[in-house]
């Protein structure tokens, strides 16, 4: 099949005053892969869920094969062969794969699992999958879960497959696998768009490259005459430089050490299992894994903020003896005057108060400091419009809420606040999640600065690409076990997924 699938001709929507798609024109061909990129809050998402069902546009037309459509919800999607993949997936975790590919179809009340595991055998053949029907959702590994949601599209007969963000949870080797299938979805003749911010996966897997701005449409490319520089001036509407300056790290001292620790969660879940490793400062400690692997576990109890059932993790301050902070809380590490800064994957959740504005939100950190009724507020204002300014926040001002600020300029707050605190050691999560191209490379920097002063950086990150060419070791966990922990100039990608994919088991006596 040939020709267009879907056109969109001066598509707006607004939530509210803003405008978050602005008169867009965008084709989308059977027989390609075309990826849509653009900065955050640029519109990408929501211009997909307008043609997925989820939004209805304010003004413009959609026509699938030619004819104009409404599509109100994602019922209306499915028998125009529209199906959109997101993040997060909407499987129920306690069923098989082949009750959750056929859940809410239309059929007679009785089901034949044995002909629908056929119907999903021969699909998955078709186009390379692997999937086994009969297995149980919560016993799959993420790539397993993503596959059952974009087989459940192909079994209601989608023939446009929209993914948003397909790879951010996936190894190295899971994304080669993804991508030999969508290149066979593509040969068989269905149009596939992605969502992404990972440029080399670009240039690698797409047919055309679609760019939006600020919600308007910027133009389209063909991939092959495209290049990272190109493609980030085009999002960003300038020249941006896109080297990380890594240095070999200049007298490395122990700062921290991880001695054999295990954390237990509420349901009794083993979150951390025997870990045990060594941060120096002076060089930033790229902390991988598939999501849930224990990263977030891991950073909480150096933090304070997970009890630690056993080992013991100690800090070594620049000047007198070493802390011991196993059983210490946050609040407590904290009057210790040890300096952990940490950001959370959860920005607003954990690491800054939405309905307060920026200054009050740079003034936490210190409200335990004075003890005074009076609250001096000039130096958190100065600090505040510094981040504005050096991070390009993009605010009416300081009296701003945070909670209004879109979520890249929610983690450029945050991040800022943490970095000026001064830290000893410095741990992030997922430091540009949500940053636009130019911004990440503005925290990149800013990393390596505290690098230079002798912090000792931790930096729990997805990209692998960037953590092998940030960091200057990385220690990588599975199954909340340390599988390894590898010279980040020397190690391949492919070494890192492997290592991600491993649960440490093997490494027992």
């Amino acid at each position: 099949m040939q020709g267009n699938a879907i056109e969109l001709r001066g598509i707006t929507k607004r939530f509210g005053k803003v405008v978050a798609n602005d008169r867009v024109d965008l084709t989308i061909r059977y027989g390609e892969i075309l990826a849509i990129l653009g900065e955050n809050g640029s519109g990408k998402t929501t211009l997909m869920n307008m043609i997925s069902g989820i939004y209805f546009p304010d003004e413009g037309e959609i026509l699938v094969d030619g004819e104009p459509v409404s599509i109100r919800s994602p019922r209306d999607a499915f028998p125009l062969g529209i199906g959109m993949i997101h993040q997060h997936f909407k499987l129920v975790d306690v069923l098989t794969a082949a009750e959750n590919i056929v859940l809410g179809l239309p059929g007679s009340t009785r089901l034949d699992i044995a002909k629908v595991a056929t119907k999903v055998q021969k699909l998955t053949e078709k186009y390379g999958f692997e999937l086994d029907p009969f297995k149980k959702i919560y016993e799959m590994s993420v790539s397993e879960k993503q596959t059952v949601e974009i087989v459940k599209m192909l079994y209601r007969g989608a023939k446009i497959l929209i993914l948003d963000e397909p790879t951010a949870v996936l190894t190295p080797q899971e994304t080669v696998k993804l991508f030999s299938v969508l290149r066979n979805m593509r040969a068989a003749g269905n149009a596939i768009v992605i969502i992404t911010h990972k440029l080399n996966e670009v240039l690698e897997l797409s047919d055309r490259v679609s760019v939006l701005r600020r919600g308007r449409y910027i133009g389209t490319v063909d991939t092959a005459g495209a290049s990272i520089a190109s493609l980030t001036e085009m999002m960003v509407g300038k020249r941006v430089e896109l080297n990380i300056d890594r240095e070999l790290p200049v007298n490395p001292v122990r700062r921290l050490s991880v001695n054999d620790i295990s954390c237990v969660n509420a349901d009794g879940i083993i979150t951390l299992n025997h870990v045990s490793f060594d941060a120096e400062g002076g060089e930033i400690l790229g902390i991988a894994g598939v999501a849930g692997s224990g990263q977030r576990d891991l950073l909480e109890a150096i933090a304070g903020l997970q009890p630690v059932e056993s080992g013991e993790i100690d800090f070594f301050p620049p000047q007198g003896d070493k802390q011991d902070l196993t059983k210490l809380s946050a609040v407590e590490i904290s009057k210790l005057g040890v300096k952990l800064s940490f950001v959370p994957e959860d920005r607003l959740g954990m690491g800054l108060v939405g309905p307060m504005d920026m200054v009050d939100n740079m003034m936490i950190r210190s409200y335990r400091k004075g003890g005074m009724f009076w609250v001096d507020k000039r130096t958190p204002k100065t600090l505040a419009e510094h981040i504005i300014s050096e991070l390009e926040v993009s605010t009416p001002g300081v009296s701003t809420p945070v909670g209004k600020l879109s979520g890249g300029n929610v983690q450029k707050v945050l991040v800022g606040r943490e970095i000026a605190s001064s830290p000893t050691v410095l741990m992030v999560a997922y430091p540009v999640r949500g940053l636009d191209i130019n911004s990440s490379y503005t925290i990149y920097r800013l990393l390596n600065e505290q690098k230079k002063k002798g912090v000792a950086v931790l930096c729990v990150g997805e990209d692998l690409d960037v953590l092998l060419a940030l960091c200057d070791r990385i220690l990588v966990m599975c199954g909340g076990r340390v599988t390894g922990i590898v010279d980040a100039r020397t190690t391949t990608k492919e070494t890192v997924g492997m290592l991600m994919m491993r649960d440490g088991r093997d490494e027992e006596p």
